[in-house]
């Protein structure tokens, strides 16, 4: 029987501006990261994306190396767009990126406008789209000149084929002069991508939060959860089910620290006074922050994302909580 959605799927969901434009994000996003490659479950994707979907998760990120194998996030993407979600088409943010490694050869990777225009019209065609919302330069390139890459961007725009450009894994230095390129030429800008965390303050290191803020630009935040970790699965060993002991490529053993679980014991400590998993806090934190537009997570139950929806009843941060918090996180940059 084909999918119908919720009607009810945008009543309890809250909104944001992705920077200065007029897309709206939920305040929560799914990522396609993980759970939609070729060895997973075609039923399990759409369980997970119905699911989102039929409770306002309306944004749905990817890019062109995901998988595994690298594509085939998007194939399977585009299989259940074409069969079950084609005609919510006007109602879905659909982000993709460029610049991680694809095909052999030297134009696989990187931000030259010949791997970024191929990499997006390929993308595309996996997909089944004849445009997307949003597309990034996924990652910070040091060998090509940094307007090469944003015009790539901005010509993209221009041909239809993406109605906003953005930036993935840049510094706060490299993002305004990559924002300050593309507003000269008027091109739609919505988001910075980054990872960010109670635990992961990069961004508030490396000046990409401070510019967001001072520049109207929209952050989404990947990795909220410290891919599980601010979840307080491992605080008992190493589940035989976790990320780690099904593919440890981006979450390793050696991550589960002594002074990691210390830190998480900490957290769950306040999760527990505040009334909240120490999911649902990490998450609302995340949400909380200054230039935050969505948070970007991951799961592979469906179960997953309505427990993370649990965030949006989250209560305010007193001052005293928040500075808790900081204190936490510093203790582990302090003995690092």
């Amino acid at each position: 029987m084909p999918y119908q959605a919720s009607e009810s799927r945008y009543q309890t969901m809250r909104y944001r501006p992705a920077g200065r434009t007029g897309l709206k994000l939920p305040a929560l996003s799914l990522g396609l990261w993980h759970n939609f490659g070729k060895y997973d479950s075609l039923d399990n994707m759409k369980s997970l994306l119905f699911t989102a979907f039929d409770h306002g998760i309306c944004h749905f990120d990817l890019a062109n190396n995901y998988g595994p194998d690298p594509g085939c996030a998007e194939e399977n993407f585009g299989r259940i767009m074409q069969f079950d979600l084609r005609k919510y088409r006007d109602e879905l943010v659909i982000s993709t990126k460029a610049g991680c490694e694809m095909w052999e050869g030297p134009y696989s990777h990187l931000g030259s406008r010949k791997h970024l225009l191929a990499s997006l019209d390929q993308s595309l065609k996996r997909m089944g789209l004849e445009y997307v919302d949003i597309f990034y330069l996924h990652c910070q390139d040091r060998e090509t000149p940094l307007e090469e890459s944003m015009l790539a961007l901005d010509q993209a725009v221009r041909q239809g084929k993406a109605l906003y450009a953005a930036i993935s894994n840049h510094t706060g230095e490299t993002a305004a002069k990559a924002v300050s390129i593309l507003r000269e030429k008027r091109t739609p800008f919505a988001l910075l991508q980054n990872s960010y965390s109670m635990l992961n303050r990069r961004i508030e290191d490396n000046g990409l939060q401070q510019f967001a803020v001072e520049s109207g630009s929209g952050i989404i935040a990947f990795k909220p959860l410290e891919q599980g970790i601010l979840t307080g699965k491992y605080q008992q060993g190493i589940p035989a089910d976790s990320r780690i002991r099904r593919d440890g490529r981006y979450l390793r053993e050696d991550a589960i620290t002594e002074k990691t679980l210390r830190q998480v014991s900490r957290l769950q400590v306040l999760a527990e006074q505040r009334g909240q998993t120490l999911a649902e806090m990490a998450l609302a934190w995340v949400y909380a922050q200054p230039g935050i537009a969505s948070v970007l997570i991951g799961a592979s139950r469906a179960e997953q994302i309505l427990q993370n929806l649990n965030m949006l009843r989250s209560a305010p941060f007193t001052a005293e909580e928040l500075t808790l918090i900081d204190e936490i996180a510093a203790d582990k940059e302090e003995k690092e």
